[in-house]
């Protein structure tokens, strides 16, 4: 009998102890004081609340707690609300105590809306106070007399809190600047210029208003180095006039490619005419024997014929008589 009371203690001793442990997860009763001795106001059904709907009751009670103490009343609700939408809430309250202590106009709508559109705004607000530096990478551009210059340009921005939701980021200032030294070294006319006053590339870029539709604002552009690079209107020139000499050289090959082709035709044409010659003189004997026979010619008309045809011979081959290869007489 005295077992079963001592089993019955302990069981009801465990069932309490639970229950007690039970009802600080629900009711942090820790929080609950700090945040009243600290003037946040929050309540216990707004902390069991919080516990009921997943939301880590330290997170959004000692953010409040700290809002209240810069003098920044951000209520409950919207915190939760926005820890909810998987913001960052403790940085978005640091963001608000250090735009109030700057003296930065900021809302908790604009800052929830900020950190919602996946930028740091705690990170602007510094910005915004201290002003950032970024360096291009170095930007190549040619003057107009063909000289390559190679410059190398630090930016000084300074976040715009509310361009910070669909404004354009860090890489858009740094093609607009790139894309500005082209243009500004292109119109030069030739690199001394831009040599000899390198703070006019900063006053060309400066007045095209780069950072329109971004999130920053451009305070300066400096010009930290000009290199001389390659003579690119040279490299131009001779890739030209190979160019040309190439096309010149197929417009030659296709002038001699003819040519031969038409000397091929000729000689086939001298052939053609060659061999209806000798199929000619194959048929003189055959026509003066029958001219013979039919009594068009004499013996004496033929063997004068034969006279003036040594006779011939004879003179071709006194002036064929020296170079045997030129036909030239010595």
């Amino acid at each position: 009998m005295g077992s079963g009371i001592n089993v019955m203690l302990l069981a009801a001793g465990i069932g309490g102890l639970f229950a007690v442990m039970l009802f600080f997860y629900f009711v942090p009763v820790g929080l609950w004081i700090s945040a009243s001795f600290s003037g946040a106001g929050v309540s216990i059904g707004q902390l069991i609340g919080m516990r009921l709907r997943r939301i880590p009751p330290g997170t959004v009670v000692n953010s409040r707690i700290a809002a209240v103490k810069a003098g920044i009343d951000v209520p409950c609700d919207q915190l939760e609300a926005h820890y909810l939408a998987r913001g960052n809430v403790e940085k978005v309250v640091w963001a608000l105590i250090s735009a109030e202590k700057a003296g930065i106009k900021l809302t908790f709508a604009r800052a929830a809306a900020i950190d919602l559109a996946g930028r740091d705004v705690l990170e602007a607000v510094k910005m915004s106070v201290n002003p950032k530096v970024i360096q291009t990478p170095k930007v190549s551009a040619v003057a107009s007399d063909g000289i390559q210059l190679l410059v190398l340009c630090r930016v000084t921005l300074r976040a715009n809190i509310d361009r910070l939701v669909g404004g354009a980021g860090e890489e858009t200032i740094l093609a607009r600047v790139g894309e500005g030294i082209v243009t500004t070294i292109g119109s030069s006319k030739n690199h001394k210029e831009v040599l000899e006053n390198p703070d006019r590339i900063s006053r060309t870029v400066m007045a095209k208003g780069l950072d329109s539709g971004t999130a920053f604002e451009i305070l300066s552009l400096d010009i930290a180095d000009v290199d001389v690079g390659s003579n690119i209107g040279a490299k131009l020139q001779i890739d030209q006039a190979e160019a040309d000499k190439n096309i010149a050289q197929a417009l030659a090959e296709g002038r001699r490619s003819q040519a031969v082709a038409l000397e091929q035709e000729m000689k086939a044409r001298y052939q053609e005419a060659r061999a209806k010659v000798v199929e000619a003189e194959v048929e003189v004997p055959l026509a003066l024997a029958q001219a013979l026979r039919d009594g068009h010619l004499g013996a004496m008309d033929y063997y004068q014929m034969k006279n003036v045809l040594a006779d011939t011979d004879m003179r071709s081959s006194i002036s064929r008589m020296g170079d045997p290869e030129t036909g030239k007489r010595d």
